[in-house]
């Protein structure tokens, strides 16, 4: 190829390659991409209340340089009853963005309907910023907080006409797998005494009821737990005769009395022991001689006297085929022959009836009967309960069961009010715990039939939030004694380790709810009376306000908001609680002491010393419950 055919060959390449088509099929060259614009925020997270105060965040837009577009702000996703106000920074580089929901509190009795709000909890919300052609974002946690308002005036309709006269106490069970504890650990009636329960129920089973036969009595086993019991507080718990001696029944559980006196002779006995100076006279033979009580240094009788355990689901007083069984009946006429036996022992003993296995319809289908027909003395009604029966159930259904409770509480009472000579009669819960379910040998479940998990919910931060929420509730209702179920057990029930003494969360629960609402069931009047208080939200949390009668105010804050739904012994959600105490004037000093997952459970938590003011607030990380005391 000669030299100038190359030349041409080369020009008319360079020719073509000139007017080849641009990428993208467009001709020219391609606009630079714009500059994005930037956005920060002056915090990362912000709290707010349920009573309508607002709370703002403020936004810094960043922008390249010679840019003044217009700039809005947007927050996503919208919530429920919140008020969202932004600010936009427009062509500046300023804005902020604000939140409200709900409004005043309103007190009860006002009449006034509570603007809606905003469910309690943390939000994670996304503050958009845009100016039409790029956008920017950023991350806020929003927290909806609790908002309460306390009066200085009582609530007249809650508790004992405005009084929270709910004593604290525990039980023991007496019986061959728990009746050597104090022989092991003889040191244990300090911590039993620390905690300063009234009437300690004492429910006596198997080989500790003490006739083993007509005549023969034993009282070798139950002394050695009875007499430790005896030797605390106010030497005088309750004895709850759960059943009668083995010999007294057939081989279908009735007893072979049906005049039920034989039974009666056993219990009128069993006052002359505990209570009489000479004790049984009529033993064929005694484990003892005299055969009487010898309570420590000579002080501890029995005052209270329970009649028959659970009798609606146990031998011929049960209801199972309700509305048309006997057992109702049964168990109101054993009442009133065995009550007068011992009353003509001791004129001065008081008496708790049914002490029913609360569920369903039981009390509806028990207790108007009792009422109707008893004649027999009745100085207490008491009721168990217990939030489910099941390992399964959720930790909601576990709160969700105390709310459908209160109503239990509410029938009993009315059920007394229709008769006369029982309209002045307490209501006691002599049973109270998480779960009722329990080993009944060979590691089977005695509520499933299937294998026994032990329900950890009894002494984890689960039970910090949960028994003051029963405490708070139940005593507004009117409960008038709060028993733990029981004293020394494992990790389901025990305040305290049957095992190895060792305390557990749930001793601390129950001796600080003692400690802040002191209330004695034998002195009139008792207790604090209850402050009018006005809530926004009781879903997630339980509040009671109390003033002493030293003019000193206490207030209980208990999360039991779920953080899942599923949550079984889960975490709980934190939430925060804003209280006016406006209305209750000024005081000199305030403690707060808290009980959560963080709670040392060898020493117990500690009250800290905080700065009394006007608008206070409390917060928990999760299941817990926070005291809150503030001082003239």
């Amino acid at each position: 190829m000669s030299d100038r055919i190359q030349t041409l060959l080369l020009a008319l390449i360079i020719s073509s390659v000139s007017f080849l088509p641009g990428c993208g099929g467009g001709g020219g060259t391609s606009a630079p991409p714009p500059t994005l614009i930037g956005e920060s925020l002056s915090a990362s997270s912000l709290t707010i209340f349920q009573n309508g105060t607002s709370g703002t965040v403020n936004v810094t837009i960043t922008r390249p340089s010679g840019d003044t577009n217009n700039v809005t702000l947007t927050v996503t996703p919208s919530l429920t009853s919140m008020n969202v106000s932004s600010q936009s920074p427009g062509t500046g580089n300023s804005g902020s963005v604000s939140f409200s929901t709900g409004g005043p509190v309103p007190l009860p009795g006002q009449g006034v309907a509570a603007t809606p709000s905003t469910p309690s909890g943390t939000y994670n919300l996304t503050v958009t910023a845009s100016d039409g052609t790029t956008t920017a974002t950023a991350t806020l946690a929003l927290t909806v907080g609790v908002a309460a308002v306390v009066a200085d005036a009582v609530d007249s309709t809650l508790g004992v006409i405005g009084r929270l006269e709910e004593a604290m106490s525990t039980s023991f069970q007496l019986a061959s797998w728990a009746d050597q504890f104090f022989v092991q650990f003889p040191s244990a009636t300090t911590p039993l005494g620390t905690l300063l329960p009234h009437h300690i129920r004492m429910q006596v089973l198997e080989r500790d009821i003490p006739e083993t036969d007509a005549g023969v009595w034993d009282f070798s086993y139950p002394d050695g737990i009875i007499n430790p019991i005896m030797s605390v507080t106010d030497h005088s718990p309750e004895y709850q005769i759960a059943k009668a001696p083995a010999y007294m029944y057939d081989s279908s559980g009735n007893l072979l009395d049906p005049t039920f006196k034989a039974f009666g002779a056993y219990t009128a006995d069993l006052v002359r022991y505990y209570n009489t100076a000479t004790g049984i006279t009529d033993a064929t033979s005694c484990s003892k001689t005299p055969c009487v009580s010898t309570p420590p240094s000579g002080v501890g009788r029995v005052d209270y006297w329970g009649i028959y355990n659970e009798p609606n689901i146990n031998d011929e007083f049960n209801d199972s085929s309700a509305p048309n069984s006997p057992g109702p009946q049964n168990y109101v006429n054993m009442y009133n022959v065995v009550v007068p036996q011992m009353q003509a022992v001791d004129s001065t003993i008081k008496f708790v009836a049914v002490e029913l296995a609360d569920f369903g319809s039981e009390a509806q289908n028990y207790i108007p009967t009792f009422v109707q027909n008893v004649t027999a003395p009745v100085d207490v009604l008491a009721t168990h309960f217990y939030a489910t029966c099941n390992q399964k159930d959720t930790d909601q259904t576990l709160f969700d069961a105390v709310t459908q409770f209160v109503p239990h509480i509410q029938y009993l009472y009315s059920q007394l009010q229709t008769k006369p000579a029982l309209s002045g009669v307490p209501v006691w819960m002599t049973e109270n715990n998480v779960n009722a379910d329990y080993d009944k040998g060979g590691g089977i479940s005695a509520c499933n039939g299937g294998t026994f998990v032990s329900d950890q919910r009894g002494s984890s931060a689960f039970f910090a939030a949960w028994r003051p929420t029963v405490f708070s509730m139940f005593g507004k209702a009117g409960l008038e004694a709060l028993y733990h179920w029981d004293f020394a057990a494992d990790a389901q029930y025990g305040e305290l380790s049957a095992s190895n003494m060792g305390l557990q969360l749930g001793y601390w629960v129950d001796y600080w709810l003692g400690q802040y609402f002191p209330s004695n069931p034998d002195a009139t009047p008792t207790g604090a009376e209850i402050l009018q208080l006005g809530v926004t939200e009781n879903s997630s949390v339980e509040i009671l306000a109390v003033k002493n009668g030293d003019g000193s105010v206490v207030l209980m804050v208990a999360d039991h908001a779920v953080q899942s739904s599923t949550d079984n012994n889960g975490p709980g959600d934190p939430r925060v609680v804003a209280i006016d105490l406006s209305g209750l004037g000024t005081f000199s000093s305030a403690s707060l002491l808290t009980i959560d997952k963080n709670t040392d459970v060898t020493n117990g938590p500690a009250a800290a010393p905080v700065t009394p003011t006007a608008h206070m607030t409390i917060q928990l990380g999760g299941y817990g419950v926070a005291f809150l005391k503030l001082t003239p």
